[in-house]
């Protein structure tokens, strides 16, 4: 059988005043806590998983250089690589040359280019994003203008072009209508979906709390929709970077489309290869912009 002692708080006062006037006696100290080491191992570097991301890619650009000279051995017409790369170093030693209205750098007719990509899509947004979040949160909205959107959609963008024409009546802004109209329908048909999707006791929630529309969007659409409607966005501006370049060869002016049909006029496929080059980096580029975007704005 197990007894137990019972010690009043004075008794075990006194012991513990004891054991500290026993132990500063001896000399004795308490253990010392141990510490963390200073230098900590690094974690060793992922050498492979850097190989596996930079290799394959310029293995695969170096088997299209070597089949593109492999093809042009022998041609007459079509520049080498080599000279392609010639050409493109002249070119971009000075890509802001001015020698007249239709005769200037690389560098110019890019920037242009984005001049128009920017304001037609700029307004598609401004548009076709409320339109979105209009159509996903009002059933009679979105029956009312899905069948006008199914028609109109598939319509091919250069097909806009001479209705801008005739309406604006200058080459620029009918440039700009058709990165508008064909720039507008991914964000209206993401943002749209987003809202439909979103659960639908969220909005129970806000029914229960009598929230405001304009917090209902704020609050609880808007976190929800915003990966549907980024979508949208970076899908959108892959559109209009395709289309403005179509538009600028039939529109003229400076651009980088109205450039590769001159060139095409002279007979200069170098700079059309140079030029086809150019338009793919910069729509990559616009690409993992907003997708740098979309990870800055996840709610993940």
């Amino acid at each position: 059988m197990v007894s137990a002692v019972f010690h009043s708080p004075l008794d075990a006062s006194e012991a513990l005043k004891a054991s500290k006037a026993a132990a500063a006696s001896s000399g004795s100290t308490p253990a010392a806590t141990p510490k963390a080491p200073a230098n900590i191992a690094a974690l060793p570097f992922d050498w492979s998983g850097l190989l596996m991301k930079v290799v394959p890619p310029l293995f695969g650009a170096g088997l299209l250089i070597g089949i593109w000279a492999l093809l042009t051995m022998n041609s007459t017409t079509f520049p080498t690589p080599a000279a392609t790369w010639t050409e493109a170093v002249k070119l971009f030693s000075d890509p802001f040359y001015q020698n007249g209205p239709n005769d200037q750098g690389l560098g110019w007719n890019i920037w242009y280019s984005l001049k128009r990509v920017a304001l037609g899509f700029g307004l598609a947004a401004l548009v076709g994003i409320p339109m979105g979040f209009i159509i996903g949160r009002f059933t009679f909205v979105s029956n009312m203008l899905n069948p006008i959107i199914s028609l109109l959609r598939p319509v091919s963008p250069l097909a806009w072009l001479p209705i801008g024409l005739m309406v604006f009546k200058s080459a620029d802004p009918a440039a700009i209508w058709t990165i508008f109209i064909c720039s507008i329908w991914p964000m209206i048909i993401n943002t749209a979906v987003g809202v439909q999707r979103v659960p639908e006791d969220y909005l129970n929630v806000a029914k229960v709390l009598n929230l405001s529309e304009w917090k209902i969007v704020t609050k609880i659409l808007f976190p929800s929709v915003l990966p549907y409607m980024l979508t949208g966005v970076r899908l959108s501006v892959g559109t209009a970077w395709l289309v403005i370049v179509a538009a600028e060869m039939l529109t003229g002016g400076v651009g980088i489309g109205f450039w590769v049909w001159d060139e095409w006029n002279n007979l200069n496929v170098a700079h059309i290869i140079i030029a086809i080059f150019v338009i793919g980096i910069v729509g990559l580029l616009l690409e993992q912009l907003l997708m740098l975007v979309a990870k800055r704005f996840s709610y993940e």
